[in-house]
């Protein structure tokens, strides 16, 4: 009797859980897996970093509009200077790489100072290039929402990538204040 319950409790026992050599092989394996599938990763993570970028200059542009038209112009939009929050690629003038804000221009100047109350502020994500095909580091706005000069077009990338990169995009904003996204096949926007 004292055998039998002895072999029910030892079934008991040895019922269930992993040894420790198992749980090793299979954290290998899992291990080799991940190691091969993540470089196949890369090009999806870039691609989605642009199109979140993309989607955030797009709605910004769209916000500045609607303010300039509710304010009676007034309205400039700025990149984020260099060396701010950790972002170093922003360098030049036509490099919104740091981000942007778009700010009350109470002044008309065409650019966000420090007193100006900053209506939205937007942190471009890391490893995006984000470059203004032309102009300087602000853009001003009338009271019609369209650009004050010169049609505007953005090209953004991942970082250290040609604007030929299957993820790379365009943001192009015509004469007349349309706004659109293109493929990169058609960047630099043209009007």
């Amino acid at each position: 009797m004292q055998f039998e319950a002895h072999n029910s409790l030892m079934a008991r026992h040895s019922v269930g859980g992993f040894t420790a050599i198992e749980l090793l092989v299979v954290v290998s394996i899992v291990a080799l897996l991940a190691a091969l599938a993540a470089p196949s990763f890369t090009p999806l993570i870039e691609a989605w970093r642009v199109r979140q970028a993309t989607e955030q200059l797009q709605s910004s542009l769209y916000y500045a509009r609607s303010e300039a038209i509710k304010r009676g112009g007034q309205i400039a939009i700025q990149k984020i200077p260099n060396n701010t929050n950790g972002c170093t690629t922003a360098t030049g003038n036509r490099d919104w790489d740091c981000g942007w804000f778009i700010c009350h221009d109470t002044n008309s100047n065409g650019a966000c100072g420090a007193s100006e109350p900053v209506l939205q502020r937007v942190d471009a994500p890391a490893r995006v290039q984000v470059s203004r095909t032309g102009g300087s580091a602000s853009i001003k706005l009338d009271r019609w929402g369209l650009v004050d000069g010169a049609w505007l077009g953005f090209s953004l990338v991942p970082l250290d990538k040609p604007t030929t990169h299957h993820g790379a995009r365009g943001v192009c904003v015509s004469s007349g204040g349309r706004i659109r996204v293109i493929p990169p096949q058609d960047i630099p926007c043209t009007s």
